[in-house]
């Protein structure tokens, strides 16, 4: 449920929660006795390489994730689908029925990332973007987490100076399936003057922004009590609407301080002093823009993961990052915000923080062994070495399964 979830969003641990287990039917020993053991049910993935690097990563993440399974006990059941791209090459659609069936049926769904420039002249309906929003609005995920943390062994690998972004722990709460992404009328037309324009429509209901704003206040509840909702609203009638309902449901939470922020100025504090944020909510658009802003504090955009909930049926868990293809195929993608989308994955929607915690800590043995794909590393520093995609994979995998 949505409660359940929200009681895990932000911790800081999880050690005390422990897989889901049911017991299997008493077996005999060979002395004659009944023993009972104890059998994990397998977790059922819905599986979205997608376009780009998108297969590369996703082989990295679900072997990582069945390594880690097998040492703490816990199975996976992967159900390969199609979005994006390669489902328009496949099908003519870019979420064929089939993959939403799947998605629906899982218990959680990862997916690595979609489109490229071979689609870009496609008509508007069929491009590889309208499956990815269509999947998030399908399973009503509308609340996206996107954590901005600086690993202290990329710290120097910022384009920010060490003393500005050491320490940086953000979660930014993105509205993921209403504002301009979604609203409507949207389309093209012609003016007055006989001009073709275009135009979309950024809209929010009271109900929209009351529950993004609970999901952020129940995160910096159980964080360090501080929340600064983002918005436009010297500009924006919609943006209004929505600091009026944050600041109402505030009296909800005293113990949470919170702040109201215009956008422009949350981008140049971003940069000129992130550790001022905790806690950020914000709309579908603002959020888009600051989060891809926040990841590269810790220097690219492949280090950090993103879940996306419901409380209603299965998450979708993805890297930040794009399908990047100028370097599909070439073995030097960074599959590490894939490995730890898995581990969102078994935090919020499975129930398997012991997993969670195997692959975070190889993550964290891998960045302190010194390997590093070529978007984090940076020439001079010492006992770093810039390693191919393959090759980090397989000290991954050697540190989970040890």
């Amino acid at each position: 449920s949505l409660k359940n979830k929200l009681r895990m969003l932000a911790t800081k641990s999880l050690q005390s929660l422990a897989p889901q287990r049911r017991p299997s039917l008493g077996r005999a020993s060979p002395s004659g006795r009944v023993r009972h053991v104890i059998v994990c049910k397998a977790h059922k993935i819905c599986v979205l390489p997608g376009d780009g690097i998108g297969p590369e990563i996703m082989s990295v993440a679900t072997k990582a994730l069945t390594a880690a399974g097998q040492k703490e006990g816990e199975e996976f059941e992967y159900m390969y689908e199609l979005i994006g791209g390669a489902a328009i090459d496949a099908t003519g659609s870019p979420l064929p029925d089939k993959t939403l069936a799947t998605a629906k049926a899982s218990d959680a769904v990862l997916l690595a990332a979609i489109g490229g420039y071979k689609w870009d002249t496609y008509p508007n309906e069929i491009r590889p973007e309208k499956g990815l929003l269509k999947i998030r609005s399908e399973l009503n995920a509308f609340a996206n987490l996107r954590p901005a943390i600086v690993p202290k062994q990329l710290a120097d690998s910022s384009p920010l100076k060490r003393e500005l972004v050491e320490g940086v722990d953000i979660l930014i709460v993105r509205e993921l399936v209403g504002g301009i992404y979604f609203g409507k009328p949207r389309g093209f037309g012609t003016n007055e003057k006989g001009e073709r324009i275009g135009y979309n429509t950024m809209v929010y209901s009271e109900s929209e922004v009351e529950r993004i704003a609970r999901v952020a206040f129940e995160a910096a509840r159980k964080r360090n009590k501080r929340l600064c909702s983002v918005e436009k609203s010297n500009v924006l009638e919609v943006s209004q609407l929505w600091k009026e309902v944050v600041t109402k449901m505030g009296k909800d939470y005293p113990d949470v301080e919170l702040t109201h922020m215009y956008v422009d100025n949350a981008a140049m504090q971003l940069v000129r002093n992130p550790k001022y944020f905790d806690v950020v909510v914000t709309s579908n658009l603002f959020g888009d823009i600051l989060s891809d802003e926040a990841s590269m504090l810790a220097g690219s955009l492949g280090m950090l993961p993103s879940a996306s909930i419901s409380g209603d049926g299965p998450g979708i868990y993805e890297p930040v990052h794009g399908s990047a293809p100028d370097i599909a195929g070439q073995d030097i993608a960074n599959p590490m915000a894939m490995v730890m989308s898995a581990a969102m994955m078994c935090k919020y929607d499975l129930n398997c923080p012991k997993v969670s915690d195997r692959l975070e800590a190889a993550v964290s043995q891998v960045l302190d062994d010194g390997l590093r794909t070529g978007d984090i590393y940076k020439e001079g520093f010492p006992n770093t070495r810039k390693v191919k995609c393959s090759e980090l994979s397989e000290h991954l995998l050697r540190i989970i399964s040890a």
